[in-house]
């Protein structure tokens, strides 16, 4: 996540890179290598992540009244593999692959979003749940299934979970009353979470996300982002 000048950055059909940091397709698996220096406490990071989809997604949904941003479920459902050098660290999990495209910053389209993700068996679920500048509502929901197949469905209720340690609200789709089990990333201006819930009456773990794009448009919060994302000019 380090911010760097145009020189720093190359790419082609397969390929993408920036300074020492690569994405690229290797045949169906998606490889990224790192070498980084982690923000605030400056330490080296470094090492890859394999993700190998069990399903592709060749279609893209409309997030907004102008049709200016468009999200894409690439591989909504995947196995993940993290190989750390530096720390040595090993895991593997059930993951997941999206690309969001725009024609302007998020922070000018949306107020606010929450999106989620729960892998049932037979098939994954997807709410995004999108609310723009201009007043509109944009609701995207859809079940996959294992050939990639999307279909819409009718949202599950939606239910409010506490609040961040920096206010950021928190609603998650859910059949009955959810659960948080951890909050994963908690940031002025977003929040990512593990939640117990149930879809189609089939309990699951719900990996959500709340971004408040009204936070992220203050001078005070872009102010900070410096502190956790590093600039470089090389």
């Amino acid at each position: 996540m380090t911010e760097r000048a145009g020189a720093a950055v190359s790419r082609s059909p397969a390929r993408f890179a920036i300074g020492p940091s690569v994405v690229e397709w290797r045949g169906d698996t998606l490889r990224i290598a790192f070498r980084e220096r982690t923000a605030p406490i400056p330490r080296r990071i470094e090492g890859e992540i394999l993700i190998e989809p069990e399903a592709f997604s060749r279609e893209g949904f409309v997030l907004d009244d102008q049709a200016l941003h468009l999200w894409a479920p690439i591989a909504p459902r995947a196995r993940v593999s993290f190989h750390g050098r530096d720390p040595a660290v090993t895991w593997s999990g059930e993951g997941y692959l999206d690309s969001n495209i725009g024609e302007e910053p998020l922070e000018h389209g949306f107020h606010d979003w929450s999106w989620s993700r729960a892998h049932v068996p037979g098939e994954t679920v997807l709410f995004y749940d999108a609310n723009c500048r201009s007043g509109a509502r944009h609701q995207t929901c859809l079940r996959v299934l294992p050939s990639g197949a999307m279909e819409r469905i009718d949202p599950a209720p939606s239910h409010v979970l506490p609040r961040g340690f920096w206010g950021v609200g928190r609603r998650v789709r859910s059949d009955g009353a959810p659960r948080l089990i951890k909050t994963l990333e908690d940031a002025p201006f977003y929040l990512r979470s593990a939640v117990a819930g149930a879809i189609g009456g089939r309990p699951t773990t719900i990996m959500h996300e709340s971004l408040s794009l009204g936070r992220l448009r203050s001078p005070i919060v872009k102010a900070m982002l410096p502190f956790r994302m590093p600039r470089r000019f090389w």
